[in-house]
């Protein structure tokens, strides 16, 4: 058996292999870059060892980097994880020769899948459907268009030695044909080192499926049933789920049958996908991922397996655990990625400081997360940072156990996705599977929408945002502001995506009251709401307004203030100049961004005299201005960012030194 496991990767999928290893009685080792010195996989392995400078390319994918620490580690085996050197042969080889288990499959298993044109001429061989199309050597553009045409359009050009969905183009007219090769080329070329293309037909609305195989070095391979991962952004899944809902059964059995003759016509040993896309009447071969897959959770949820237990085995060269007649398939189980993104901004990638990391907990309920309160979320990986997964007896109700589970997932220092993911889960496109890999292309706008910001969650935020300031009590925390008779009154203005909202709290003669301007008021006949039964706790707040109580989760870091309230998360910036005092960083001439923005200009320079009041810097953020304000006279000694970069929360964005003659 293993018994020194380093594992090649980072994030979520590190954390939740050492924990599978750890339960196994295996001693854990981590590997890292420079941005994951303090990471949570790290932080979680038994040992750690750096392997380079932040880059990937210096770190994470350096062959032998990885093998140099796992040399000095003592390790007898090597799990890759996914991405990175998952299906990289070369470094399954290296492996091998340098007397290491590799987890995973063979060097020559993932040469056989990694060429595309020669997966399907292999996959066609066996009898197993293939999109019509053309993979074959002769390269040049001339016969490629002759064999487009042969094809029919629509079709898709796709790099025959890619992934990823990079340097695929979609034909629909011959017009195109010519550019989209051209291009198509140029891009496999520049992106993998090789510009042979393959066609094959364009299938405008399929759904991506897939079949979990699993094999062992003693002939042994079942398949442990199919998912559906049609939910995807630019080729990039986000919702998957199993079984696949909606499959005939007969071709259900045959797409699982399908997908075991595949492994084992290459000599497969491990975890392994194959995926398929279905148009309605009949599956089509697409590839096969030659490692574990990011949405092997739901798979281990119907099954009650532990994937990467049985890859430790196998690779230690156990047999199966089970046979095929002996993997039950039970209930229903849906996954969410939540990624560090902005759905708002095109999806933008968000990074920094993780200030706040509550994931869900409940009965069928499972989080993989990579990422703790005061994390890091570095700015050169893939966005991942956890996942949330629910299983049910039946489809509906595992997915609307998943949308509330997200609804509960808080989360802020930077931008995520998990309300957007929730959305689409109610939605009645998903929920009646009518979905397709085409849903977020077409209707991608309609779960991106702003939350409406209504009075009555004003009115919370505005509570919430009353707490003290850096210890320092004000009158909504004082119990005497509350005693009969006196009158207690204060103003907060809150920034929101639609504009500053400023709410008026007064309490007199044991009545609490709040007054709204910028907005349209709950009732019209009145432009103050009264409150009642107004309670609070350690990060949630309550009230009654206007006859409807709400509860609503809030957390507060600087002048940003996050509430969840149902299914909704709103984020504000606090502007009740009470609040606004300068920390000990300021008044020493240093001064920080309140939030995570972007540069959108800057007002001075290095050397440059400057009055308390002017403005140095102006920070976007929730599509809104923040300008950075001199606290003081005095001389610009530094400028850190320049216009368009993006800037982390608390980033320290210029010092000035006190000027001399200013008399201070």
């Amino acid at each position: 058996m293993i018994q020194r496991l380093l594992v090649a990767n980072r994030g979520e999928i590190a954390c939740r292999i050492m924990r599978t290893a750890r339960g196994m009685g295996v001693h854990t080792i981590a590997v890292y870059s420079d941005a994951d010195a303090h990471a949570r996989h790290v932080r979680e392995a038994d040992e750690a060892w750096r392997i380079g400078p932040p880059a990937a390319a210096e770190s994470y994918l350096d062959i032998e980097a990885i093998l140099s620490a796992a040399r000095a580690a003592r390790a007898d085996a090597i799990h890759p994880g996914y991405g990175f050197l998952s299906e990289n042969a070369r470094f399954a080889r290296a492996c091998r020769e340098a007397g290491l288990t590799f987890v995973g499959p063979s060097a020559e298993a993932i040469e056989a899948m990694g060429v595309k044109s020669l997966a399907k001429a292999r996959v066609r061989a066996l009898g197993v459907p293939v999109l019509p199309g053309y993979d074959g050597e002769r390269q040049d553009i001339e016969h490629l268009i002759a064999q487009a045409h042969s094809a029919g359009l629509p079709l898709i050009v796709k790099p025959a030695a890619g992934g990823g969905g990079k340097g695929m183009r979609v034909v629909r007219s011959t017009d195109e044909l010519r550019d989209a090769l051209v291009s198509a080329r140029r891009q496999a070329e520049s992106s993998f080192g090789d510009g042979a293309l393959l066609l094959e037909r364009y299938l405008p609305e399929p759904r991506h499926v897939e079949v979990q195989v699993f094999a062992d070095q003693h002939g042994g391979c079942v398949h442990l049933g199919d998912r559906d991962c049609s939910v995807q952004r630019r080729h990039q899944k986000l919702i998957e789920e199993a079984p696949a809902p909606d499959l005939p059964p007969a071709l259900r059995e045959r797409l699982r049958r399908s997908a075991v003759e595949v492994a084992r016509d290459i000599g497969y040993s491990g975890a392994g996908t194959i995926e398929f896309l279905f148009d309605g009447r009949e599956f089509y071969f697409l590839e096969m991922n030659t490692r574990l897959q990011v949405e092997h959770t739901v798979t281990e949820a119907v099954t009650g397996l532990d994937l990467v237990e049985w890859q430790l085995r196998v690779a230690a060269g156990e047999a199966l655990p089970l046979t095929q007649s002996q993997i039950v398939i039970k209930g229903h189980a849906i996954e969410a990625r939540v990624c560090a993104e902005d759905p708002r901004r095109e999806f933008l990638p968000s990074a920094g400081t993780l200030t706040l990391a509550e994931w869900p907990q409940g009965e069928g309920l499972r989080v993989d997360a990579g990422f703790s309160a005061g994390d890091t979320v570095p700015a050169v990986y893939d966005s991942l940072l956890g996942k949330v997964i629910a299983w049910a007896p039946e489809r509906e109700h595992a997915a609307h156990l998943l949308a509330r589970a997200l609804d509960r997932t808080h989360l802020a220092g930077i931008h995520t996705n998990e309300h957007w993911l929730s959305r689409i889960l109610r939605s009645t496109v998903f929920l009646e599977a009518r979905h397709s890999v085409a849903l977020l292309a077409r209707r991608g706008e309609e779960f991106s929408a702003e939350d409406p910001v209504d009075v009555r969650t004003l009115v919370l935020a505005s509570l919430a945002a009353r707490e003290p300031v850096d210890g320092q009590a004000n009158p909504w925390s004082l119990a005497d502001g509350f005693a009969p008779n006196l009158t207690a009154t204060m103003d907060v203005v809150l920034a929101t995506p639609q504009g500053e909202r400023r709410i008026t709290l007064r309490f007199e003669r044991g009545v609490a009251r709040a007054a709204v301007v910028g907005v349209e008021p709950a009732e019209p006949s009145s432009d103050t709401l009264e409150l009642g039964d107004v309670s609070r706790g350690e990060g949630w707040i309550a009230a009654q307004v206007r006859r409807e109580r709400r509860h609503a989760r809030y957390f507060r870091h600087g002048s940003r203030l996050h509430l969840w309230a149902g299914a909704a998360h709103h984020e504000f910036s606090i502007e009740d100049p009470r609040a606004h005092e300068f920390t000990a960083s300021a008044a020493t001439g240093g001064l920080s961004t309140p939030l995570p923005g972007v540069v959108s200009a800057v007002a001075v320079e290095p050397g440059q005299r400057v009055r308390a009041g002017e403005v140095l810097m102006v920070i976007e953020a929730m599509k809104m201005e923040h300008s950075i304000i001199a606290p003081f006279d005095g001389i610009v000694e530094t400028v850190h960012f320049t216009r368009g970069e993006r800037v982390p929360e608390g980033s320290e964005l210029l010092s000035l030194s006190r000027n001399a003659d200013s008399g201070e």
